[in-house]
């Protein structure tokens, strides 16, 4: 058995390996390219060992070298950095350390500490799918946020009609209408006639609040000096042309997100679950993954979520800490979902009144019914059940009766 340590970047990998003993028979660095690639083959060959004795450790799984790793069959342990940082002081308490150095200390790793990390396992080319198409319209989500800040500060400044005309600033409608009409003074030229008939030619459904939007947007109101709203005439013009075309593809995303989804087998489960919508329920399917034996017991996706603490106990001490060291995007999901729960489940909505007085925040106190949902659907995730909220207070209810 042999053990590869590979510290990864960009351009260059550094490759050490190790023996049984903890001797380095290898070191060396390669290029981020196929003929780099095929050193760590060559290596290997050199060892005179199949792939499957290989056993490698590397930071990321996002990265080409791991794709080519997997294809040929060596074993591969995904080390969270923070763990590294955390080993690297059992070796030097003064913290220096190289690019060779960190290479050698991830085949350390496994040497000496293999049974406290698993075996990297990819989730099915399904559930990739949907992860990689969440994490597009969260990208596009957060673009649009920023640019439609950008927008309403500048509307708010020159053009203050245009922020309630429609539902949201960032509507087809809205976008399209901005960009027709820059300014005001374009805007209020309009009858009632063309105004209707913008709103046909682009789809509003709402006909009966035409007028009503055609008001709002004579209305007399304080207005900005002209000089003023020709210079961020093409401000409002461009934004709103960056933004609509982000707003359409975010809504395409989320159509072939649904279509995605639907296709899984794991569908039922968490479509299943109130309140997660079509957004929360395939983010939490993707981060829950294909594979059962990843989380043993229902602490393990609480821990990787960040929604449980992190308890110290030393003597009479006790230190009860929020836990950093976590995957963040999923306790972005767990807790977005935990909000959105109290809406629609009675339980959710009682357990978090219950524990937000004694909660420093409404976060906190919702991180905490994270906490709990995480419990429930890990539970329904192992026995292919989907969630039914009548049989889940008949348990509560049994689990809080007076032991007789």
């Amino acid at each position: 058995m042999f053990y590869f340590g590979i510290d990864w970047s960009e351009d260059h990998h550094n490759l050490c390996i190790m023996n049984e003993a903890g001797a380095r028979v290898s070191q060396i660095k390669l290029e981020h390219s196929l003929a780099g690639f095929g050193r760590i083959e060559l290596e290997r060959r050199k060892l005179g060992v199949p792939a499957r004795e290989c056993l490698l450790a590397i930071e990321t799984s996002h990265n080409l070298l791991v794709d080519f790793l997997l294809d040929r069959g060596y074993v591969v342990y995904i080390i969270p950095p923070q763990a590294t940082k955390s080993y690297r002081n059992r070796h030097r308490s003064s913290g220096a350390h190289t690019d060779d150095s960190d290479a050698a200390l991830l085949a350390s790793i496994l040497r000496t500490d293999r049974d406290s990390h698993r075996i990297w396992r990819p989730n099915s080319p399904l559930t990739q799918q949907i992860l990689a198409q969440l994490r597009l319209i969260e990208s596009l989500r957060r673009s649009i946020q920023r640019q439609s800040n950008q927008l309403r500060a500048v509307l708010w400044r020159v053009y203050p009609q245009a922020l309630g005309l429609f539902d949201d600033l960032t509507t087809q409608i809205g976008l399209q209408f901005l960009i027709a009409y820059p300014t005001a003074q374009e805007a209020q030229t309009l009858s009632l006639e063309e105004f209707t008939a913008f709103c046909r030619e682009h789809h509003y459904t709402r006909s009966d609040l035409i007028v009503r939007r055609y008001a709002h947007l004579i209305e007399p109101s304080a207005t900005a000096n002209s000089a003023v709203v020709q210079a961020y005439r093409s401000h409002v013009h461009t934004l709103a042309e960056l933004l609509l075309p982000q707003v359409r593809c975010r809504n395409e995303a989320i159509t072939q997100l649904k279509k995605l989804f639907e296709r899984h087998p794991d569908h039922f489960i968490f479509a299943s679950l109130p309140g997660a919508g079509e957004i929360l329920a395939p983010a939490l399917l993707a981060k829950f993954g294909d594979h059962r034996d990843r989380f043993p017991q229902a602490a393990d996706v609480q821990a990787l979520a960040g929604t449980c603490p992190v308890t110290e106990r030393s003597g009479k001490k006790k230190i009860v800490k929020f836990r950093k060291g976590c995957d963040k995007e999923f306790r972005r999901i767990a807790q977005q979902f935990a909000q959105a729960s109290v809406q629609q489940s009675g339980w959710a909505a009682a357990y978090w009144a219950e524990v937000r007085p004694h909660c420093d925040s409404n976060s906190h106190a919702y991180r905490c019914l994270a906490n709990r949902w995480l419990a429930i659907i890990w539970k329904l995730w192992q026995t292919r059940q989907p969630y039914d909220e009548a049989y889940h207070l008949r348990q509560r209810a049994l689990r809080r009766r007076p032991r007789s």
